[in-house]
């Protein structure tokens, strides 16, 4: 007796009954014989990759990284691992580099006693090496030339979009110059502080096409610790 074959050929279509030996003389489609296993809506999906932030929408954060370390409280959403897969791999082939910074700060000058001292501390507390312009550069020391230097020594960029970021974005100020060199490799994360991601993709649309974190959905000292859980690297155990 010849077998119905709707668990390989599906039966989701008119032909896929028509071809299968069982089924194909009944003359008609019938649609219960396809029973999924899975459901993957097309809108579903469009939702999930077009999203920036970790909210709207999107799946809950209920796994856990590869790469983080034993313990750590930090759980990802399916679509986060994948997107943060490519930066975590640079963190990790750049660690090889003496002296190499775990971050660097990318943020607006009107934010540098504001917001962004505010995300470098955390991060320095959570025992994430940051370089951090207000800290690094020292006076009378050649602005670009400084950057570009921090740029070099870094794992991983982190940009603070905030409005003052927006408009200096807009004026091609010296986030600019910081954020094309961020933005040629996958060593970017950005981090949405009261603005939106809206906001950023109508100034950035590439920057606003990577996926981050918002401080609208965790306070950024827990921004602070999903960051560290991301470039902090173990050393390895003596024995």
């Amino acid at each position: 007796m010849a077998r119905c074959t709707a668990p390989v050929n599906g039966h989701r279509t008119a032909s896929g009954a028509a071809n299968c030996p069982a089924c194909g003389g009944r003359g008609r489609y019938r649609s219960y014989d396809y029973t999924p296993s899975y459901s993957y809506s097309s809108s579903s999906r469009s939702s999930t990759s077009s999203s920036g932030g970790s909210g709207g929408g999107r799946s809950a954060r209920n796994r856990r990284a590869s790469w983080s370390p034993a313990g750590s409280s930090v759980y990802y959403t399916p679509n986060e691992i994948r997107e943060l897969a490519p930066v975590r791999e640079n963190i990790v082939k750049r660690a090889a580099i003496p002296d190499v910074r775990d971050v660097f700060l990318c943020h607006a000058w009107d934010d540098r006693k504001g917001a962004a001292k505010d995300l470098c501390d955390h991060l320095e507390s959570n025992g994430v090496s940051v370089w951090f312009s207000e800290k690094d550069i020292l006076l009378g020391q050649p602005f670009l030339r400084e950057i570009d230097k921090g740029l070099a020594k870094s794992r991983v960029g982190i940009v603070l979009v905030t409005p003052s970021f927006l408009k200096r974005i807009k004026n091609a100020g010296v986030s600019e110059k910081e954020l094309s060199a961020l933005l040629a490799r996958d060593m970017l994360v950005p981090i949405i502080h009261e603005t939106t991601y809206d906001a950023l993709r109508n100034v950035s649309p590439l920057l606003g096409s990577r996926n981050g974190l918002d401080t609208s959905e965790d306070p950024i000292e827990r921004v602070a610790v999903r960051l560290a859980d991301l470039v902090k690297i173990e050393e390895p155990v003596c024995r």
